[in-house]
C-alpha cells in the first residue's frame, strides 16, 4: 500500500470527572485524512478544504506524531498528509487528537502495522503536546481504541479499554473557540483532600457504572467538583443547558474536553433528540450560533474508507 484514506473521530475527554485519564470515541463528526507514503524523509502537511494548519510539521498535530515515528524507523521514507477538517480546532471534541490520531494509525497501516495500538498513542501524544503544551491521552486513546478508555497512566503508558452500555450522545458546540491551553491555567493549582475524594468516588462509580450497565449509576457519577464550577464560566449557557438536559431525562453530562462544547448522555435516541431541542433553543435565546450532534459511541476508532 502507497496510500490509505482513513476517517478519524472526534472525542469527548474527561467524561465530566475523569479530568484527563477518561474518553470516549464518538461516530460523528470525523475528520477525513489521506495518508501517502513518501520515499524520500520528511512529512508534508495539506489542507484539502484551505482550512488554516501549520505547514510546519514539528508545529503540526499530525506532523509532530509522524516525526517521532518517522524517528524510530530509522528509514529514507516520509509521508504526506491530506486532511479535510470536520472537527474545528477549540471546540473541545478532540480536534487535535483526530489529526494526530489519524495520521500514525494511517501511516502505520502504510508500514503493514509494525506498531502495536499503545505505539500508536504514544507518537500521537506529541500532536497534544504541540496543541495544549502536555502530553495527555485521554482524547488520543479512544481515537485509536475506539469506545471508552481509561488512561491508567501516561508514564508508564498504561491504557484499558472499558465496556459500555448502549448510550446516545448529544453534543452541542457554541460558536466560541477555548484554547486547552487557556482552560488549563485558569484551573487551581491546589484541591482539599475531601474534595479529592468525593471525586475519586465518582470516577471509580462512573466506570463501574458502565461495566455494570447500571444507567443510574452513571448518571449519579457525572459530577465533577474540581474543574467544571471553574470551566463552565468560560461557557455560556452551560448552566442553563446541563440543568434543562438533565431534567428532560438525560443521564448526565458536561463539558467536553476543556470546552466549549457541552455533551449529554442519554439511554435512548428519543431522548437524545429531546435533549438536542433543548440546547438549540437555549442558544438560540442567547442570539449564540452554535452545532449539535446526536450520535453514539464509536467502538472502532480510527476507520480505513479507502
Amino acid at each position: 500500500m502507497q496510500q490509505v484514506t482513513i476517517q478519524s473521530p472526534a472525542t469527548v475527554a474527561n467524561l465530566v470527572c475523569g479530568v484527563d485519564i477518561l474518553g470516549l470515541a464518538l461516530d460523528k463528526p470525523c475528520d477525513t485524512m489521506e495518508i501517502r507514503l513518501l520515499d524520500e524523509p520528511g512529512v508534508i502537511i495539506t489542507s484539502k478544504d484551505g482550512f488554516p494548519l501549520p505547514k510546519d510539521p514539528a508545529q503540526n498535530t499530525a506532523g509532530a506524531p509522524l516525526i517521532a515515528m518517522l524517528e524510530e524507523l530509522d528509514q529514507p521514507i516520509g509521508f504526506e498528509v491530506i486532511i479535510s477538517k470536520r472537527i474545528k480546532p477549540g471546540s473541545g471534541i478532540g480536534s487535535s487528537a483526530a489529526s494526530a490520531a489519524g495520521a500514525v494509525v494511517g501511516a502505520n497501516l502504510l508500514l503493514g502495522n509494525r506498531f502495536s495500538k499503545e505505539d500508536l498513542v504514544r507518537f500521537a501524544l506529541f500532536g497534544e503536546k504541540v496543541a495544549s503544551g502536555v502530553k495527555h491521552a485521554d482524547n488520543i486513546a479512544p481515537a485509536i481504541y475506539g469506545g471508552i478508555t481509561l488512561i491508567r497512566s501516561i508514564f508508564p503508558l498504561d491504557i484499558v479499554s472499558i465496556p459500555a452500555p448502549e448510550l446516545h450522545v448529544t453534543v452541542v458546540h457554541p460558536q466560541i473557540e477555548v484554547r486547552t491551553s487557556d482552560a488549563r491555567q485558569i484551573l487551581r493549582k491546589q484541591i482539599l483532600l475531601k474534595d479529592a475524594i468525593r471525586q475519586w468516588g465518582n470516577i471509580a462509580g462512573l466506570v463501574a457504572g458502565f461495566i455494570k450497565a447500571d444507567y443510574d449509576l452513571i448518571g449519579r457519577s457525572l459530577e465533577d467538583v474540581l474543574i467544571e464550577p471553574i470551566r463552565s464560566i468560560l461557557i455560556p449557557g452551560f448552566d442553563e443547558v446541563k440543568a434543562a438536559c438533565k431534567n428532560a431525562g438525560a443521564l448526565g453530562g458536561g463539558i467536553s474536553g476543556s470546552g466549549p462544547s457541552v455533551f449529554m448522555l442519554s439511554k435512548d435516541e428519543a431522548t437524545a433528540r429531546h435533549v438536542e431541542t433543548i440546547m438549540k433553543d437555549i442558544y438560540t435565546r442567547i442570539g449564540l450560533d452554535h452545532h449539535t450532534y446526536v450520535t453514539t459511541v464509536n467502538q472502532d476508532g480510527v476507520k480505513i474508507i479507502a
